[in-house]
């Protein structure tokens, strides 16, 4: 028996390679798709950077950079975590601790800042970590208190050297230091880019948190193995606040290079999110293109149940028909899928989502998994397609293959009504709900509705069929024909449509949701900033910034912008989470807030915003339970946990900022705490040309209006927009290849029929206009099969 139905198989493949042809494209594409997001799925896990200026570092202790929080209650409780927006940092009292441990030899600590200089940026560091670093002195002495070593690419970018000086610009404002020596990286490398390093205090206070440090640098002693140390460490500094951990050998890299857990959840979410939806369409698309081709040979299992053979023939049959087809094609489409992968991530790369040091990963195990998605999925479509051809008696499946069954199965019906069903009432709930509660339901309102058009996919062919084709009848013949067509094949056009509706669904929402988001957004921060000049630089503005522009003859009001992120918890129950919000810290009071930003208040006075209060975007108020007058409890952007008093509840969060707070209640939790913009207000009465040129004069800053900062506002968000037209494309550009591949199938299905057709006198004009207007409709399905007998030896039409 098995030989003779892989015999079976093996001469439809090798007989009929066409009937066959469109299973192998899908399956290719599929592979191409699925491989490529599992490519950057794994290198989401796997990426990691070598430490460069830890290596000399035995053990380093850093921070947990992660919130963590409990949800559900007894057998139910879990922990769950979320990656802080900026950094966390360790107390400065730690270093002294470490240095204690039974194991070290020394410890030191580190910190790493920008700096400004009227020749470019520069990034700074504390001396006590040059010995652990591989930095060393070429030339002068170490740093004293107002005195800097710089290396030899920014002491040559300042045109100064030992006993010169040079002006930095941190975010409490300008310092000059005496420049005390010039560095040399260990072994002769060319200085450590563009640094400076200064005395460990006063690192610590350019940094604007001088309680902390980045990360303690530890040294074991003769005879102590790093891992031996980082127990030590454990034991000694448990109980400490921000958790600290200890990082050796690899792990290293990861807290030098911040950035780099912030590029793993991006690639994580990329290739697991968005390959789910891709291969859900994927798999949809083999599915109906397996069960197109399995049913374009209807007629030849019919004739074979006629002449004795068993069902179970017929399914081991089309089970190895699926094991022939589906590895090569499989094979065939991960070449692409790599090439695909590999461009996409230098995409990233290029647009600076992902750090230089990481690599793309390739192994077997995506490759696998698609191709293997694949196989399981064209084995499992080609025996539901042929459960019943081989499962009903001969004579009926002779009759069947002559003219399509009108009736659905039960079961799917029944699934597809549900689904139709569900579809509705979540559609009723997204129209009722707001913020992240309406995006989670429109995604559920998708999938809903999506899976009730694949299981109810031939009544809703027909349908449509017979409501499109009632302006058909009334033309031309080859239009009425094409009517009669996709009226009389549903399913066939149910295979066609079910493919390109998925795809087309779910690239219109990753498109359309974005798009309506960024016109809301945009359409808020026009309304929104009522300052008449916007002051802002690249790299940032100190905070002393809004004073000077507040000193400018005809100007009313100035606010400096520190624009973090925070996290706040939003959800009730089990479905609490940490949510990322934008946050602004202002300056001044909020009256000067409301002179220059129109937040649209809604509840509270915006002018009692102060020292521990919070103004709260009104989405995310809904989202946290936050009324005016109770406290919402955050986390800062180092992870800090605060619970200011919320005092207003305004409506433009999505444009300008979803939290409000004070200046002084963010600047010591960031990395950078240079202010974003400087929002200005002129006096009445006063010349706007003539203060923006004194801002531009006594600044030597960017000034400009409202309009130029709404527009750099939306130029930061292009990565997002992006991401989401890729991977719209991604799924458009599928389904367009499944449209074709399905209509390529069905006309090749059709020769007999277009053939016969022409027999009886149709045009060849006629006969391409009805396969036109077929195209148009969505299908191109083959004519009645009951139009001529089935043994009925008419000659092949050929264009």
């Amino acid at each position: 028996m098995r030989p003779l139905t892989n015999g079976l198989a093996r001469a439809a493949v090798r007989v009929k390679p066409s009937a066959f042809a469109g299973t192998f494209v899908a399956l290719a594409m599929a592979a191409a798709i699925v491989s490529a997001c599992g490519i950057l799925l794994e290198t989401g896990l796997r990426a990691s950077v070598p430490p460069q200026r830890y290596a000399g570092a035995s053990v380093v202790l850093a921070a947990d950079q992660r919130v963590h929080y409990v949800i559900g209650h007894g057998d139910g409780r879990s922990e769950e975590s979320e990656q802080v927006p900026d950094r966390a940092r360790l107390d400065a009292s730690l270093v002294a601790t470490a240095a204690r441990t039974p194991g070290a030899a020394a410890a030191a600590p580190d910190v790493t800042f920008p700096l400004r200089t009227a020749h470019g940026a520069l990034t700074g560091h504390g001396w006590g970590a040059a010995p652990f670093t591989g930095v060393a002195l070429a030339s002068g002495s170490a740093p004293r208190e107002g005195e800097a070593v710089l290396s030899p690419g920014a002491a040559r970018a300042a045109g100064t050297g030992v006993g010169g000086r040079i002006t930095v610009t941190a975010p409490d404002g300008r310092h000059t230091f005496r420049v005390s020596g010039v560095t040399r990286k260990a072994g002769g490398a060319d200085g450590d880019g563009l640094t400076a390093w200064f005395t460990d205090r006063r690192a610590r206070a350019l940094t604007g948190h001088p309680a902390t440090v980045d990360v303690v640098l530890v040294r074991p002693r003769t005879g102590t193995g790093s891992d031996r140390l980082a127990a030590h460490l454990e034991r000694t500094v448990q109980g400490a606040a921000h958790s600290p951990r200890e990082h050796t050998g690899g792990g290293r890299g990861a807290v030098e290079e911040p950035s780099l857990a912030n590029a793993r959840e991006m690639l994580i979410a990329l290739g697991g999110s968005f390959g789910g939806i891709a291969t859900a369409v994927a798999v949809f698309t083999i599915a109906g293109t397996v069960a197109l081709s399995v049913g374009r040979r209807g007629r030849e299992t019919a004739l074979l149940r006629a002449i004795g053979a068993t069902p179970r023939q017929i399914r081991r049959s089309v089970a190895a028909e699926a094991l022939l087809v589906a590895p090569l094609a499989g094979a065939v489409g991960l070449l692409p899928g790599c090439a695909l992968a590999r461009w996409w991530f230098g995409q990233l790369e290029e647009k600076g989502a992902i750090p230089g040091p990481v690599e793309l990963s390739i192994s077997w195990i995506p490759l696998l998994v698609a191709v293997g998605a694949g196989l399981l999925t064209s084995l499992l479509a080609g025996l539901m397609a042929a459960r019943r051809p081989a499962r009903i008696p001969p004579g009926r499946a002779l009759g069947e293959a002559a003219v399509e069954r009108l009736r659905p199965g039960v079961i799917r019906t029944v699934l597809g009504v549900a689904a139709l069903v569900g579809g509705c009432v979540m559609t009723g709930v997204a129209a009722s709900a707001s913020g992240d509660d309406a995006a989670n339901a429109a995604l559920g309102v998708v999938i809903l509705f999506m899976l009730a058009v694949a299981l109810l996919g031939p009544v809703i062919a027909r349908l449509c069929a017979w409501l499109i084709g009632l302006p058909l009848r009334a033309g031309p013949a080859p239009a009425h024909l094409a009517s009669a067509n996709s009226r009389a094949n549903a399913r066939r056009l149910a295979s066609a449509i079910t493919p390109i509706v998925l795809a087309m669904a779910f690239a219109s929402t990753l498109v359309f949701m974005h798009t309506s988001e960024d016109h809301a957004g945009a359409r808020q921060r026009r309304a929104g900033i009522v300052a008449d000049q916007v002051i802002s630089a690249p790299e940032g503005l100190p905070s002393g910034t809004a004073a000077r522009a507040a000193a400018v003859r005809g100007v009313a009001v100035s606010v400096g912008l520190l624009r973090p992120g925070a996290l706040v918890p939003v959800g009730s129950g089990d479905g609490r989470w940490l949510r990322t919000a934008a946050a602004q810290g202002v300056s001044g009071s909020g009256r000067d807030l409301a002179a220059v930003q129109d937040l649209d208040v809604r509840e509270g006075r915006l002018d009692a915003l102060g020292p521990g209060r919070v103004a709260v975007d009104g989405l995310l108020a809904k989202a946290a339970h936050a009324r005016v007058g109770h406290r919402l409890a955050l986390h800062l952007a180092d992870g800090t946990t605060i619970s200011p008093t919320v005092v207003a509840i305004y409506g433009r969060g999505l444009g300008i900022a979803e939290l409000t707070l004070p200046r002084t209640a963010l600047s010591g939790h960031v990395t950078s705490a240079y202010d974003s913009h400087v929002l200005v207000r002129d006096a009445e009465g006063a010349d706007r040309k003539a203060v923006t040129a004194a801002l531009g004069r006594r600044l030597g800053e960017d000034v400009t209006d409202r309009d130029g900062y709404a527009a750099a506002q939306e130029e930061e968000r292009k990565l997002n927009a992006w991401a989401n037209t890729v991977m719209a494309g991604v799924l458009g550009g599928f389904a367009a290849v499944a449209a074709v591949n399905t209509l390529v199938m069905t006309v090749l299905d059709r020769r007999r029929e277009l053939g016969m057709l022409r027999l009886i006198g149709t045009t060849r004009r006629q006969v391409l206009g009805m396969v036109r207007w077929e195209a148009l409709r969505g299908d191109g399905a083959p004519g009645p099969r009951g139009a001529a007998p089935h043994d009925a030896e008419a000659e092949p039409w050929k264009p």
